[in-house]
């Protein structure tokens, strides 16, 4: 979440108006995140003792128009199927997507809860059911979208930084092209497959107190591989600030997934090839960033480093019991 575009006053108000939300009280920007801008809003209703609160987002340059309506479908979906997370908000004429600012908005509920800076076993056990408990949802949602973020990506991504990868480390451009052949030339394109979140990082996921509250912010969502999903989260979850993998997280991650829906014997053997993808992913997008990024920005890039520690790893494993679980674990 970031702030990119202003809204005026008058703006808001016209806004505000194609809904049976109340009167706004306060509006404030959020600071954190790099994809969209979002804004804290609050107002109230006659009937009401206390403000409602909601997220207005303006979806930026990222994010393209006609991929919108599946993401707001999805929320909704789950939303409906027992998933907490964010659930847009239809104004009078039906519609939950329509433009400010000159830019496509969407207001949806506020979810109440907390991003962990610090996580412990328990509470990616709780990540894993609830990433079992989306993907089950997920199976009657009739939308589809294809990973914009998957192998045809990476390749646009390596032509795109291949000529200043060596200023960030020496020797980042051939690790980059050697990887992408390996992944590539063995991604796996048979594993069961449905709607899967494909950027749960801990800011994307809400706690109250030890308890799991919510998944927010599902703008890469997509049709995808559903082990790629747990693949990601040992990635963004899993490894500690000295590079090493926490055994105890990754254990804990897969047993709360699989206590919701077992791995097959071909997901758990995809393991550590899928976190090699997810790492390069990542590492891509944020070299990508690094390289770009306006010193000037509000935003500042994160370091694209902490992925390349964690691709190095993968490269290394011998197997997904490296991950802390056997098959008989996590297979029902």
């Amino acid at each position: 979440m970031a702030v990119y575009t202003e809204v005026s006053d008058e703006d808001l108000i016209k806004f505000i108006a194609n809904y049976d939300i109340g009167e706004v009280v306060s509006f404030k920007g959020i600071a954190e995140g790099v994809e969209n801008t979002n804004y804290l809003l609050q107002t109230i209703t006659t009937d009401a003792a206390a403000p409602h609160s909601y997220i207005l987002t303006l979806y930026e340059k990222r994010v393209q128009p006609g991929d919108l309506p599946y993401f707001l479908g999805l929320m909704d979906h789950l939303a409906t199927n027992g998933i907490s997370c964010p659930t847009p908000i239809h104004g009078r004429d039906g519609a939950s997507l329509r433009e400010l600012a000159g830019r496509p908005a969407a207001i949806v509920s506020f979810l109440a809860g907390m991003w962990l800076k610090k996580s412990t076993p328990a509470h990616c056990a709780e990540l894993g059911g609830a990433i079992a408990r989306m993907h089950e949802a997920g199976r009657g949602y009739d939308g589809h979208r294809t990973n914009s973020m998957s192998i045809a990506s990476w390749k646009t991504l390596i032509a795109q930084t291949s000529d200043k990868a060596d200023t960030v480390v020496l020797g980042l451009a051939g690790v980059i092209d050697q990887e992408f052949r390996y992944t590539a030339a063995r991604w796996p394109n048979d594993l069961p497959s449905g709607v899967i979140h494909a950027d749960l990082f801990p800011d994307n996921v809400f706690f109250l107190g030890d308890r799991l509250s919510g998944l927010i912010d599902f703008y890469f969502a997509c049709n995808d591989a559903l082990a790629y999903d747990l693949a990601i989260c040992i990635n963004a979850w899993c490894f500690e600030p000295d590079g090493s993998l926490n055994v105890n997280k990754a254990s804990a991650l897969l047993r709360g997934y699989a206590a919701v829906r077992p791995l097959t014997r071909q997901e758990f053997d995809a393991l550590p090839l899928l976190a090699r993808g997810s790492a390069l992913r990542f590492l891509l997008t944020r070299l990508y960033d690094w390289i770009n990024h306006d010193a000037a920005a509000y935003v500042q890039p994160k370091d694209p480093t902490h992925f390349l520690d964690r691709l190095q790893f993968h490269q290394q494993v011998d197997g997904p019991v490296a991950y802390g679980i056997n098959f008989e674990d996590v297979s029902g």
